[in-house]
């Protein structure tokens, strides 16, 4: 009987172990803490600067951890709230966690800087040497903005001259528009410059740009013929569309569809302060205006746009200046032209077909969106800086001036007052359907470009 219990406790020594037996074989750690931190630190300073040259929050996350799992360090956590990244790597129960804070300074895009660090990136996971890569990203931080600011300012005031073809101007309203986007976007540099608050360089362009149109009607008053057909309101509107071409509406919708409810939070409301600085230096230029005898009648109706071959030019114009002024390079300036072709026709075509214009720019944003998130990924450019170009066009910078107008020369009059906070209302149903269209072709084409891989893969295994 003691034989078969001994034979028993043998036997459930070598199938189950005892308390005795000696710990299995552990992996050792070959990655020390300082050489972990340098890798984490590498992660971290990659997605800061691709934050502050404009990619969204969820695609620096994703970055943070694919660059340090490429070198071992997995898992990684990462938290963005708008101004801070947080990354944290923990190896066991019995490690030190290793934790990392970059504070995020204010957002400059810069789309040839975020081309390089895609690139970079690229390259690591494909085996880049920490030291190797360390130093390529030194390179890409310190170059400077591909443009001078000359040029900056030039492409600015060519976007409101964009803006003007695509509402069928004389070549004296599109001459004026530009010279007064170019004072406009010369007030905004030299505050810059100062480091006066973006909040308030809105306010002071808006206020130089209004006043600028509201001059405008005085050349109409020497008798010279071109300058009788004169719309201050396109002047206005063009630069409209220049104050809100920085402002990154669908990379606060895409935060928020992707849960980052802080960074999402803060870039809206962001939106909201950089609009309401457009809104109050309008109005107080409509108001100056009006004190010295320059105001203007609200028109009755929206401004119609020219024929459709000048809104595809203008349409083609306003995105290879918004490319140039956020720093891309030929190749993304070839992209959104294409792109925003393509979305302005979308948008003529569901317009044709009887959508209401929030719905049928809310439609051309989706189809940009939609190719140009497969488009980018094919020829490895950033997909914010297509998607960009290709929706500014759409921006209804006619209505809200249409708007303000009607509610500065309301006076007593109730049913204008009306009319102008309706205009408004419907103006920012356009900006919403805009950023929604851009978002939804953005997640739609993400799998869709998934797809396309797989398959480009898989012929290549039957190549090979």
């Amino acid at each position: 009987m003691q034989r078969r219990q001994r034979l028993a406790r043998s036997f459930g020594t070598l199938i189950r172990g005892s308390e005795a037996s000696p710990a299995l074989t552990e992996v050792l750690p070959i990655i020390d803490d300082a050489l972990a931190a340098r890798m984490l630190d590498l992660a971290v300073r990659i997605g800061e600067t691709m934050l502050v040259s404009g990619a969204g929050a969820s695609e620096v996350a994703l970055t943070i951890v694919r660059v340090s799992g490429a070198y071992g360090l997995k898992p990684v956590h990462v938290d963005i709230t708008y101004n801070a990244i947080t990354a944290a790597h923990h190896r066991g129960d019995d490690a030190r966690p290793i934790t990392l804070l970059r504070v995020v300074r204010g957002p400059v895009p810069d789309h040839d800087r975020l081309q390089k660090l895609q690139s970079l990136v690229a390259d690591i996971l494909g085996g880049l040497s920490l030291d190797a890569a360390t130093g390529r990203f030194r390179a890409i931080r310190r170059a400077p903005f591909r443009y001078r600011p000359a040029i900056v300012i030039a492409a600015q005031a060519l976007l409101a001259v964009g803006v003007a073809v695509m509402f069928g101007g004389n070549w004296l309203v599109i001459t004026l528009a530009f010279i007064a986007a170019a004072l406009a976007a010369l007030t905004q540099f030299g505050l810059a410059k100062a480091r006066v608050p973006y909040f308030f360089s809105q306010i002071a362009g808006a206020f130089v740009l209004t006043t600028a149109a509201a001059l405008s009607p005085l050349l109409a008053a020497t008798g010279w013929e071109p300058a009788a057909s004169i719309r201050p309101s396109v002047i206005v509107a063009s630069g409209i569309v220049l104050m809100l071409a920085g402002l990154t509406v669908v990379g606060a919708a895409q935060d928020a569809i992707d849960g980052f409810a802080l960074t999402a939070t803060g870039r809206i409301l962001e939106l909201m302060t950089q609009t309401l600085g457009v809104v109050l230096g309008i109005l107080a230029g409509l108001e100056t205006a009006r004190v010295v005898g320059l105001g203007m009648e609200p028109p009755s109706e929206a401004v119609p746009f020219g024929p459709v071959p000048l809104q595809l030019f203008g349409a083609a114009l306003i995105a290879v200046a918004v490319a140039v002024f956020n720093g891309a390079g030929a190749r993304i300036i070839v992209i959104s032209v294409v792109l925003s072709t393509i979305a302005w026709l979308g948008f003529l075509a569901t317009s044709a077909i009887g959508f209401d214009a929030a719905a049928a720019a809310g439609a051309g944003a989706f189809g940009g969106s939609l190719l140009g998130i497969v488009i980018a990924y094919r020829l490895h450019v950033p997909s914010v800086a297509i998607t960009t170009a290709a929706i500014l066009p759409l921006v209804p910078g006619a209505a809200v001036f249409r708007g303000l107008l009607s509610i500065v020369e309301s006076g007593t009059d109730p049913a204008m007052l009306l009319t102008g906070f309706g205009t408004l209302a419907a103006a920012a149903t356009v900006g919403i359907s805009l950023a929604v269209g851009a978002s939804l072709g953005i997640y739609l084409g993400q799998p869709l470009r998934a797809s396309l891989t797989g398959v480009t893969r898989a012929r290549a295994r039957v190549r090979r």
